[in-house]
């Protein structure tokens, strides 16, 4: 007890300023991610060769793009875009300098599932809504996203939770938050007690943000079907 309440008092301030610093991160790439991810999904999905308005070269050249985004390791994605984040937002440090890349890393993925959950959408409903004259982009609001909220809510957790460990790997380019803690206390002196309490954090993160997700769609299951 005397050993944890000693090393709360050294390192507790850090560690609650990485957790803070880390949470911020996070949501709004998140935010940002989905910003640019949903028009990127819908059009993925309404290009393809069996979508409401399918245009294959436009498609594949979309894919072709999303594809490659997804392709780079992010820890080279983040290098690769330092003078682009430096000239955007003024540094390569801390939350700032690591809310660009991690937007342009997630994003793409983002796309995918998007993409994945409207496609997923009952061609009947789909077909009733073009009978009674709904335009494209009515139905791509009333029909695809209303019945593929169920499945893009799911994908939430696993976007945010897949941006939570880019944020740790960001740390070693000292973008801040619980990853560069691990790496200047747990790693590079070699403090493991620093480098447990990171990973216990992490998981905590990512435990509480898979419930609320989960609470989330449940919920929204229900009122769905009721």
């Amino acid at each position: 007890m005397e050993a944890l309440t000693a090393f709360l008092a050294e390192y507790g301030q850090l560690l609650a300023q990485g957790t803070l610093d880390t949470i911020v991160m996070v949501f709004a790439s998140a935010l940002g991610a989905y910003v640019i991810g949903i028009p990127l999904g819908v059009l993925l999905c309404l290009w393809a060769p069996t979508g409401l308005t399918p245009k294959r070269a436009a498609n594949a050249v979309l894919g072709w793009i999303v594809n490659m985004g997804r392709s780079i390791p992010f820890i080279i994605l983040i290098l690769f875009l330092i003078p682009t984040t430096r000239a955007i937002v003024g540094t390569t440090l801390g939350v700032r300098g690591a809310i660009l890349p991690l937007i342009v890393s997630a994003a793409p993925f983002v796309a995918r599932m998007v993409e994945q959950s409207l496609a997923e959408v009952d061609a009947g409903l789909i077909e009733a809504a073009q009978s009674m004259g709904a335009s494209t982009w009515q139905i791509v609001y009333k029909v695809y996203l209303k019945e593929g909220l169920p499945s893009l809510l799911r994908g939430v957790p696993i976007a945010i939770i897949t941006i939570l460990g880019y944020s740790a790997m960001a740390g070693a380019v000292g973008a801040g938050g619980l990853g560069d803690i691990a790496i200047r206390y747990g790693y590079q002196r070699y403090q493991d007690d620093v480098m447990i309490a990171t990973i216990v954090i992490l998981i905590v993160l990512v435990q509480v943000v898979q419930s609320v997700g989960n609470l989330l769609v449940r919920s929204l299951d229900k009122r769905m079907h009721a």
